[in-house]
């Protein structure tokens, strides 16, 4: 028995469909992606998880089994089971004893070799993970990138039969369009069927008298693509653009791949970046503080003006509204946030020092709150 819930893994239903079910699945394999969760040993441990699940609950016969039995395996049997005490290695020439099981029935008992997707069977496409490295300003308000991928597409002179020509194609002569054949031997245990793959069609059912010169029969070519990747403004580091359709071709009929683009961001040398809004520390001297002062201060791809009012305490933090990053599938933009630091002087001639003594004994020291709140306490 599998001990753990795959259900509860994936976070959806036991009567949740294939749909919801891959939903789901994407949904958290992009959460715990290596790229986003970089040397985090409990997102590795939880990625594996996941995929376990779904090797299970994606597979039809698999889950079946899972429901059925509570392994994707399908019933177990064992020492005190019904079988008289023995062990799959009590059996050496002939294999574990699910395989004794198979060849008996056939293949159809319960979860032994029922779980077999016939080659002649629809075969998805597998999906595709490309990395499109962005600039700060690329990520911020959006570009355009062109990327180069190989991968396997539908043989466009035959379509993807595999054949020369559409007459070409017929069934399989040696296993009828099944795909398998089935060899009868006495044993010990007496009469047994065992089923293979058939030699003559390698599993497909299909007979093609005459190759596709341009695919040797495959239904399938390797080719370079060059492809547009349009990317939206807003976009973060280690987000994940899913493009449908985009990744290796199926087989027999079955649906392309998906293309999973990773975006990288590269910093920006000094702002920083949370959310949709964006940060930088602006240093002043403390005469510009006490005076006030206008002073340039980087955006995501222009300069501007932050004014500072007089009097501005260190750590001030003046906002730049709609001066932030584009926001993601919206018409609207986050905020640049200016904290303001005040910097002091390393040195002081004497003339220097004599006007700042001058200055602070003309200043009234009950307009330093915090200094006479700090003495009234002592």
């Amino acid at each position: 028995m599998d001990n753990k819930n795959y259900y509860d893994i994936l976070g959806v239903k036991k009567d949740a469909t294939d749909d919801e079910i891959k939903k789901a699945y994407r949904t958290l394999a992009k959460k715990y992606h290596p790229d986003l969760n970089p040397g985090d040993a409990s997102a590795a441990e939880k990625l594996k998880q996941i995929n376990e699940a779904y090797e299970v609950l994606g597979d039809k016969q698999k889950r079946a089994n899972y429901d059925n039995y509570g392994s994707a395996d399908g019933p177990q049997f064992n020492g005190a089971g019904g079988f008289g005490g023995f062990s799959s290695g009590d059996f050496g020439g002939f294999g574990g004893f699910e395989d004794i099981l198979s060849n008996v029935f056939g293949g159809g008992f319960g979860g032994f070799g029922g779980g077999r997707r016939k080659a002649s069977a629809a075969q998805p496409g597998r999906d595709i993970e490309v990395r499109v490295d962005l600039s700060f300003v690329e990520a911020a308000f959006g570009a355009t990138k062109t990327i180069n991928v190989t991968r396997n597409e539908t043989c466009e002179a035959c379509h993807g039969t595999g054949a020369k020509n559409g007459s070409d194609v017929e069934t399989c002569p040696n296993c009828h369009g099944t795909g398998v054949v089935q060899n009868v031997q006495r044993t010990m245990f007496g009469q047994m069927v065992q089923e293979t793959t058939c030699p003559n069609c390698h599993g497909t059912g299909k007979s093609i008298k005459n190759k596709c010169t341009a695919c040797s029969g495959a239904g399938v070519v390797r080719k370079s693509r060059s492809i547009n990747i349009n990317i939206p403004g807003g976009i973060n580091d280690g987000q994940i653009l899913t493009l449908r359709g985009q990744g290796e071709a199926g087989r027999n009929g079955g649906s392309a791949g998906d293309m999973l683009v990773v975006i990288k961001v590269a910093p920006h040398k000094m702002l920083k970046r949370e959310g949709y809004d964006v940060y930088v520390d602006v240093p002043i001297s403390f005469t510009e503080s006490l005076l006030g002062t206008r002073v340039n201060i980087p955006g995501i791809n222009e300069t501007l003006v932050l004014t500072v009012p007089e009097l501005t305490q260190t750590g001030t933090v003046i906002m730049l509204k709609g001066k932030g990053t584009k926001i993601l599938n919206k018409n609207a933009y986050g905020d640049l946030y200016a904290k303001v630091i005040v910097e002091m002087p390393k040195a002081l001639s004497k003339d220097e020092k004599q006007i700042v003594e001058a200055l602070d004994k003309s200043i009234n020291k009950n307009n330093y709150t915090k200094r006479k709140q700090f003495q009234d306490k002592i």
